[in-house]
């Protein structure tokens, strides 16, 4: 995975301007429990078998794990062992680690990449890839390495902004420019084929709400131009337009940005 190079600092305030409030992601877990029960009764159907989902006891990958917000979401939510597979040292040394279940850590974080991940073969229950693909420079092979690192219909999670898909982000809202960033990411059909090739079969996609701050006041206080990809790809002037019209808006406002949740398996 290439873009930002995190140190300790940078790693830091990444935490602090980009992970999601837990109480801002209400959506995702229901977005989350919907699509694996979705992806298990098609298993049903196909295999007459039905896959885990995430109950206790299951393996969820998290591939680009970054600080590891979703890895704790995902383990305090559904009790599941997350393996967190995250290349930056920096950005990995900031990871929760979470108290040990059935002699496995909750939180486990590794050294890897997408496209070598540390696992062993078929071992996983479900893979999450959160803000991630835009990192990942040959995603084919990711797909490939994801289809060995998973049990047979295990679905892969996909949190990602898509060309033609981003109006209501509120990076592209207040910084319109972004989208020639975000229009350069793979589409939905071109994430498809690279892991369709993999063996992996669209199953969803729908967008999902969070709340990214408390208030837009707030989220103009946090946000830094540094953690984020698209940011630092704007001019100054540009960036500096954007801050001002988030600082016009009305900092009581909702600060509620939206992203797609495509699965396959």
């Amino acid at each position: 995975m290439t873009g930002i190079s995190y140190d300790r600092a940078t790693a830091e305030q990444y935490r602090l301007a980009r992970e999601v409030p837990r109480a801002g992601l209400a959506a995702w877990r229901a977005a989350i429990e919907a699509a694996v029960e979705a992806t298990a009764e098609a298993a049903v159907e196909a295999t007459a078998e039905r896959t885990p989902g995430l109950t206790p006891g299951t393996t969820v990958l998290d591939v680009g794990a970054g600080t590891g917000g979703f890895a704790a979401a995902l383990h305090d939510w559904f009790g599941v062992h997350v393996v967190a597979v995250e290349p930056a040292e920096a950005m990995r040394a900031l990871i929760p680690r979470a108290p040990a279940t059935d002699g496995r850590p909750g939180i486990e974080a590794l050294a890897g990449r997408a496209d070598a991940l540390p696992v062993p073969d078929g071992g996983a229950d479900a893979a999450w890839l959160g803000s991630v693909l835009h990192h990942i420079p040959d995603l084919p092979a990711a797909a490939r390495e994801l289809r060995r690192a998973l049990k047979p219909g295990a679905p892969v999670l996909i949190r990602n902004l898509f060309p033609g898909r981003a109006d209501r982000d509120l990076r592209v809202r207040f910084f319109p420019e972004t989208v020639a960033e975000i229009d350069g990411y793979r589409t939905v059909d071109g994430v498809c084929a690279d892991f369709a090739a993999a063996g992996f079969v669209r199953r969803r996609l729908v967008a999902v709400p969070q709340e990214s701050a408390p208030s837009l006041g707030h989220y103009a206080r946090l946000l830094r131009r540094d953690t984020d990809s698209k940011l630092r790809a704007l001019s100054d002037e540009d960036f500096e337009r954007g801050m001002a019209r988030l600082r016009a808006a009305d900092p009581a406002a909702p600060a509620t940005s939206w992203m797609d949740l495509l699965v396959l398996a």
